[in-house]
């Protein structure tokens, strides 16, 4: 089911901001279940019930993203439809409310998603659910990647796994928002972001240097004064290397697909990798923006992504591994229909 973008959408950046802003967002009913983290800090879950005897599927959202994201509220319609289980957990300060620990979350949370994971696990058992399915987008899409790579054979409490718009390399895509047009996107997460770390900083009064936080202007900035030292990092450098998920694709050993658009203006496509495990899929479509993949005749509808997810993770539950390298796959020639 390859992705091809309709011709009312033409390029990268409109690709990315029609789905997440204009297209309307199916509704769909979340249960919340408030989680205490292994750190006496809380993490929010949202669910979505489905009926015995089907699989359950756990969503990592991106960069300031929550429940209420286009392609949260997207996927959990299309797995409610299904009769499937459903569970988005929020990063920590994402669910609405700020959270308690001196720490947020980062690209490489891997330990973050190990403990979520395993609390899952557990869940699915006691549902009955027949399968456990993983899946992340754009920076949770990164860290399931970092988890999966890291964790190795112990990842395969997960029967298969899906990243979108993951950024892989996370000096080139950081480098990426720093310039051009770019820089909107920038502007738009710092401004919640910079909100939420000056709440930090009144819960722990010099955690950082506010005066240093208040003069970023790119993500750069930022993760040197807030992310990089507040999550075991040296600067920046240190964390957009040790927590890129390119470095971890060799060593997955759960089925994985890997979607990346090739116009993403967040990762230029000369920054995807090209080779991984055996058990990875690489999908690295022409079109489709960042998280975006709109279909269909305008206004538009965002029930590509879900099923192309969905159908990868229920045709990988339980088939037998090739061994034989990961291939780039479909969507490298596709055209505008």
């Amino acid at each position: 089911m390859p992705y091809i973008a309709p011709r009312w959408l033409p390029g990268g950046h409109l690709q990315t901001i029609y789905p997440a802003t204009f297209i309307r967002k199916p509704e769909v009913a979340f249960r919340r279940e408030r989680w205490s983290a292994p750190d006496d800090d809380f993490v929010d879950v949202d669910f979505v019930d489905g009926l015995p005897g089907r699989p359950l599927v756990v969503l990592f959202h991106g960069l300031e993203g929550s429940s209420d994201s286009h392609y949260a509220r997207a996927l959990m319609a299309e797995i409610k439809r299904r009769g499937w289980h459903g569970a988005i957990p929020h990063f920590r300060g994402c669910s609405g409310e700020i959270n308690l620990a001196p720490r947020f979350y980062h690209s490489g949370d891997s330990a973050e998603l190990d403990w979520i994971l395993r609390r899952l696990k557990q869940r699915q058992q006691d549902l009955g659910a027949t399968h456990f399915y993983a899946t992340g987008v754009s920076l949770g899409g990164n860290a399931l990647l970092r988890w999966l790579g890291e964790s190795q054979h112990q990842a395969e409490i997960v029967d298969a796994a899906c990243a979108v718009s993951a950024p892989l390399d996370l000096a080139g895509g950081g480098a990426a928002l720093a310039s051009g047009f770019n820089r909107l996107y920038t502007w738009v997460f710092l401004r919640t972001m910079r909100s939420k770390s000056l709440l930090k900083l009144a819960q722990f009064p010099g955690l950082f240097d506010r005066q240093a936080l208040m003069a970023a202007r790119d993500l750069y900035a930022f993760d040197n004064v807030v992310t990089a030292p507040l999550h075991g990092y040296r600067d920046t450098d240190d964390y957009w290397h040790r927590a890129s998920a390119r470095h971890v694709l060799h060593d997955i050993t759960v089925p994985t697909l890997v979607l990346n658009a090739r116009n993403d203006p967040f990762l230029p496509a000369q920054h995807l990798p090209q080779t991984a495990a055996p058990q990875v899929l690489l999908d690295y479509p022409e079109h489709g923006g960042h998280v975006g993949f709109a279909n269909g005749a305008a206004p538009g509808r965002l029930d590509w992504l879900p099923q192309r997810l969905l159908d990868f993770l229920e045709g990988k539950a339980g088939a037998p591994v090739a061994a034989a390298p990961a291939s780039i796959g479909i969507g490298r020639e596709a055209h505008h229909g």
